[in-house]
């Protein structure tokens, strides 16, 4: 005998009808999905005004009534006891930078000023004397040495400087706007103000012409020594 086939229930075939109402459906769907996705990141337009406005504020470096005469980028030095043994004296690098002659457009008074490189802080200040004499330095081309009144710290006493450039011809520049400088101070300056003749210096002071001491320098006794 032949088995029936099994019973199910009646499915409609598929119609023109029910696949348009499937379509309508979708976009409901895909709505859905897009709310639930994350939305991208977008800038905050927000601006805070200051609590406080602060005005700016010129600093003063009393250079503005002054003529640059003179620029070159140089190293000074100075002569003066180790931070140790107070007995003992050496050369100390005072800082690296650009050394002027400023000249007043009043009282035309030329001064010498040097600041150290990126902070900026004097490491020379003082007028140019009739007096103060340049001395070559440990047979160097391109080195000088002097004594002066420096005004670069609180300290007034006399100091010995010497100053290195890069090679003989700005070592000669500089020299030639030095005695200019002189020239230009005779009778404008007080005797306070007037330089110490270089010839008084102490014998043995002079910058080596390539490697100056440093903090660390060797002692006078040790250079007899070595010798």
């Amino acid at each position: 005998a032949r088995l029936a086939p099994p019973q199910c229930a009646h499915r409609p075939w598929p119609t023109a009808d029910m696949a348009d109402e499937e379509k309508k459906v979708a976009p409901e769907a895909e709505a859905e999905g897009e709310d639930d996705a994350l939305a991208p990141e977008e800038e905050a337009q927000v601006e805070f005004e200051p609590v406080v406005k602060l005005e700016e504020v010129k600093t003063q470096t009393m250079e503005e009534d002054e003529e640059v005469l003179f620029k070159m980028r140089a190293k000074l030095f100075r002569w003066e006891s180790d931070s140790w043994e107070k007995e003992v004296k050496l050369w100390k690098e005072r800082g690296t930078g650009d050394v002027r002659f400023l000249q007043h457009k009043e009282t035309k008074k030329v001064r010498l000023l040097m600041r150290r490189e990126k902070t900026m802080k004097i490491c020379a200040n003082f007028f140019v004397g009739p007096t103060t004499d340049l001395k070559v330095n440990a047979g160097s081309d391109r080195s000088w040495g002097w004594q002066c009144h420096d005004f670069s710290e609180e300290k007034t006493d006399v100091t010995t400087l010497a100053i290195r450039f890069a090679n003989s011809e700005n070592a000669q520049k500089f020299k030639e706007e030095f005695e200019k400088a002189k020239k230009a101070n005779e009778g404008k300056i007080d005797g306070g103000d007037v330089g110490v003749n270089a010839e008084d210096k102490p014998e043995g002071e002079q910058v080596p012409a390539d490697q100056p001491k440093e903090e660390t320098g060797a002692t006078e006794k040790e250079k007899e020594e070595a010798a």
